[in-house]
């Protein structure tokens, strides 16, 4: 452990289309090599895309919405005692949250090959938001296995 200062959280920029820190904070997910206008066109275009697909209004609240259904509340952590490793549920930090859920849809997106990444982005943010899909199964498969190992809570440091 550092025994400097502690770490500041700088706060995210909104987005300049969006006005929005969550889009932003998804396009810096989507981005590879720093190609951050390729990343935000990707972006903008899957959100058009799912406001179109879904026909409710502010496509922000739509994003908001999808990360709802497949932000992780609990998971499971290696903790060692003695010479055992258990797999000890703990919850999860707000941010971690967020940047599991959108970390696991831009994972799906880009495994899904031969359509267009907006696309495919688009598709995975609508299965999130009507809860379905790849990414909302993953997020059920970390809470059972929190669920299955809470016998090991006590050892939660």
């Amino acid at each position: 452990m550092s025994r400097r200062r502690k770490a500041v959280k700088r706060p995210s920029r909104p987005d300049p289309r969006h006005g929005s820190p969550l889009v932003s904070t998804l396009v810096n997910a989507v981005m590879q090599s720093g190609k951050k206008t390729v990343a935000q066109r990707i972006v903008y275009g899957a959100i058009e895309k799912m406001a179109e697909k879904l026909e409710k209004g502010n496509p922000v609240d739509l994003v908001l919405g999808a990360l709802e259904n497949i932000r992780p509340k609990i998971e499971v952590k290696s903790r060692r005692v003695g010479g055992a490793t258990y797999q000890v549920p703990i919850e999860v930090p707000f941010e971690r949250q967020q940047s599991l859920a959108f970390r696991w849809v831009v994972k799906a997106a880009s495994a899904k090959k031969g359509a267009p990444m907006a696309d495919s982005l688009a598709n995975e943010l609508i299965d999130a938001y009507n809860n379905t899909g790849s990414v909302v199964k993953k997020r059920e498969e970390t809470h059972k296995m929190a669920q299955a190992n809470r016998a090991f809570a006590h050892l939660r440091w």
